[in-house]
């Protein structure tokens, strides 16, 4: 293909992208199921094979990747943690890994005695479908409540982060020996320690720097960070989040001492942070935008079709949403568990998890269809579930910049 059709091939699905948050907003229905149905169009009237399947999924884990590093650094700078939001931020903790547990181990039990497949390698594949996906859900809340609206996007962080360090520990060894979880929180703590570390060292050279790039070299070393922990079987993720977190809440540096040290200028803080928001929402949203269009592109309708996907699938989804109402109940008994019951999409971790399971975890009569059908379906109940929200507090709640 010539090099400028495909310059403008690549504007036009940008500027597609653009024009589908503007419907998103008016319709409610989220963006990436408007890029997930342009993918499969595409690949459904591409009759010159444009990409492989092989290649198109190796495209979709790069994105991912760098797209869950975007992700989880844009919600960790909108986590402002202070006393009066303790019980909202446990709160939604709670959820996210009661949720998180009950819902891997009921999917897992499922797949065992489905398949007949051992415990372990059945918890590995539930685990992946059982994270709620930030980069689906938190662009999608704008038309809640304040309260609910945080609720959402606390528990989508903690369930992204709690449930990668639960698949990174099932894949990491024998998951059963208490041995192997005192090792794993072991290495935790070690990264917990580097991330502040590294964080502080960050913030400060961010603040000396005088060139005009640094925050994409900020990005790449982010990037190099998550990968090399990767790599070490360290939850590097944290380091992410850390990083966020402290550049949003410098008020939990108590040292004077090692904050005039990282930071002297009073002002380094909120200048780093509102730059990186705009950066990282910037760059989110072009990674989000190829990501699922990419994803959409290598789904097989012909499995989405199929009985078996169909039947297991929505068993799946079922053991999501009864759970899920289960605890939103017990946590609010006198409130509806409307909207937050459906806002439980599936999307770019589960993706991304899926392709990361190790060869020798891998189960050989899984249909890859049940992932797709479980991504689109929550999908559409999110969309159902954004739908029954009263809509004059929504057109309050819409922010006329346009931005996720």
């Amino acid at each position: 293909m010539d090099s400028s059709v495909l310059v403008l091939l690549l504007s036009a699905v940008v500027l597609l992208s653009y024009f589908f948050n503007l419907v998103s907003r008016k319709t409610r229905i989220p963006s990436v199921l408007w890029l997930l149905g342009t993918g499969i169009a595409i690949n459904y009237f591409d009759t010159t094979n444009f990409l492989s399947e092989n290649f198109a999924n190796r495209l979709v884990q790069v994105f991912g990747i760098v797209g869950l590093i975007m992700i989880i650094l844009e919600a960790a700078l909108d986590l402002h943690i202070d006393k009066g939001k303790g019980g909202l931020i446990l709160r939604a903790f709670l959820s996210a890994l009661v949720i998180l547990f009950l819902s891997t181990f009921s999917i897992g039990y499922l797949l065992n005695y489905w398949l007949n497949e051992p415990l372990k390698i059945c918890l590995i594949y539930a685990a992946t479908l059982s994270i709620v996906s930030s980069a689906i859900v938190i662009p999608s809340v704008e038309f809640l409540t304040k309260e609910k609206k945080e609720f959402i996007v606390y528990e989508a962080s903690f369930s992204d982060i709690l449930g990668i360090l639960f698949f990174n520990y099932l894949i990491g060894g024998d998951a059963a020996n208490p041995g192997a979880a005192i090792l794993y929180l072991g290495q935790i703590g070690i990264s917990v320690v580097v991330s502040i570390v590294v964080s502080f060292v960050l913030v400060y050279l961010l603040g000396k720097l005088k060139i005009e790039a640094k925050f994409f070299l900020t990005f790449a070393v982010l990037i190099a960070l998550y990968v090399g922990g990767k790599i070490l079987h360290l939850p590097s993720l944290l380091i992410i989040l850390f990083f966020g977190l402290i550049i949003n809440n410098k008020h939990l540096i108590k040292s004077k001492k090692l904050l005039n040290f990282i930071s002297p200028d009073e002002g380094t803080f909120s200048e780093l942070n509102k730059e990186l928001k705009s950066i990282t929402a910037e760059t989110s949203f072009l990674v989000r935008t190829f990501f699922f269009l990419l994803f959409g592109y290598s789904i097989n309708l012909e499995k989405l079709i199929q009985p078996e996907v169909v039947l297991i699938g929505s068993f799946i989804v079922a053991i999501l949403l009864v759970i899920r109402l289960i605890y939103l109940k017990y946590l609010n008994p006198k409130e509806s568990p409307l909207p937050e019951l459906f806002l439980m999409p599936r999307g770019l971790i589960t993706i991304l998890l899926f392709y990361n399971i190790p060869e020798q975890f891998r189960l050989q009569e899984f249909n890859n269809g049940i992932l797709f059908f479980v991504i689109l379906v929550t999908s559409f109940l999110m969309m159902f579930g954004l739908f029954s929200v009263d809509r004059e507090v929504s057109e309050d709640l819409e922010r006329p910049d346009g931005h996720y």
